[in-house]
C-alpha cells in the first residue's frame, strides 16, 4: 500500500475516533490520573479502541506506539511505526471551555522522521493532514484546502505556545528572540496553526512523548516547515522511551534559524 493510500484509508478512522470523542464530551468526562500524573478519560481509550483495531486491519506489518496502549512504550520498534495519540490535549478536553483545542493523531515515522500525519479537531471540524513530499492540505467543512508556511509579516512574528504547559524557558527564549505576539492553544494544534500559515514559530521546553508531536510535525513538515533541538539539529523519532527533548517548530522564520 502507497502511503497516498494508506492516508486516504486513514482519514475516516481519525473522524470517527473524533465523532466519539465528541460523544463523550457531551456527556460532561471525568478523568482518572496515570502514574505520571497526566490525566486520561473515557474519550481517550474509546478513541484508542477505534484506532488501534483499523491501524492492524489497515497496515498488521507496521507496529504501533499508542499513548494509551502501556505495552507498546517498551516495544523496539522497526524503521517504520506508527504514533498515535487518540485525544492530544486531554487538559483542554476537560476544561470544556468552548474552544475545542484538543485533537486525533495518527503519525506515521520511517527511518527516525514523521512521513505522514493526520491531526483532526472535532470540535472544530479542521482535519489536518500532511505527507511529506506531496504537500500538505485542510479539510474544513468538507472543503480541502492546500497549506503551506508563510513569511512573517513585517509586522513581526508570531508564536504558538502551550496554553497549559507555558513555561519560564519558553517565555526566555521568546524574550531572546524579541518575540511578543503569542497565540495560546492546546494540543497538537500548534503545529497545525504554522502549517496552514497563521503563526511563525512553536518554542517548546516542557516536556512531551512523541506520540504528542509526531503526527503535528508531519503535517508541518509537509507544509514547509521544519523540527529542530534548540541547538538546531535534526529533531528525530524513536528515541528512548519515545520521550521528546525540547525542539523548536519552525514556520518560514528562516532568520532565526
Amino acid at each position: 500500500m502507497d502511503i497516498i493510500t494508506l492516508t486516504n484509508d486513514l482519514e475516516p478512522i481519525a473522524r470517527e475516533a473524533g465523532a466519539k470523542i465528541m460523544e463523550v464530551y457531551a456527556k460532561d468526562p471525568q478523568a482518572d490520573f496515570k502514574g505520571d500524573g497526566s490525566p486520561v478519560t473515557e474519550a481517550d481509550r474509546a478513541a484508542e479502541e477505534i484506532i488501534l483495531p483499523a491501524l492492524n486491519k489497515i497496515a498488521p506489518n507496521i507496529a504501533v506506539v499508542s499513548e494509551e496502549n502501556a505495552v507498546s512504550h517498551h516495544v523496539k520498534v522497526s524503521d517504520r511505526f506508527f504514533l498515535v495519540d487518540p485525544l492530544d490535549g486531554t487538559k483542554e478536553f476537560l476544561k470544556r471551555d468552548g474552544k475545542g483545542n484538543f485533537t486525533v493523531n495518527i503519525a506515521l515515522i520511517e527511518n527516525g522522521v514523521p512521513v505522514m500525519g493526520i491531526v483532526y479537531a472535532p470540535a472544530l471540524d479542521r482535519m489536518f493532514i500532511g505527507i511529506v513530499g506531496e504537500g500538505a492540505s485542510e479539510k474544513f467543512g468538507g472543503v480541502k484546502t492546500s497549506i503551506s508556511i508563510r513569511t512573517p509579516s513585517t509586522n513581526g512574528v508570531v508564536a504558538v505556545a502551550s496554553s497549559s504547559h507555558r513555561d519560564k524557558a519558553t517565555n526566555d527564549w521568546l524574550t531572546k528572540h524579541f518575540i511578543t505576539d503569542t497565540i495560546s492553544i492546546g494540543s497538537s494544534l500548534k503545529f497545525c496553526l504554522i502549517a496552514a500559515g497563521e503563526a511563525d514559530v512553536y518554542p517548546r521546553f516542557g516536556p512531551t512523548m512523541e506520540w504528542d508531536t509526531g503526527a503535528g510535525d508531519a503535517v508541518l513538515r509537509a507544509a514547509g516547515g521544519v523540527v529542530t533541538f534548540p541547538d538546531k539539529t535534526d529533531f528525530i523519532y524513536g528515541k528512548p522511551e519515545y520521550r521528546n527533548g525540547a525542539f523548536i517548530a519552525w514556520g518560514g522564520l528562516s532568520p532565526l534559524r
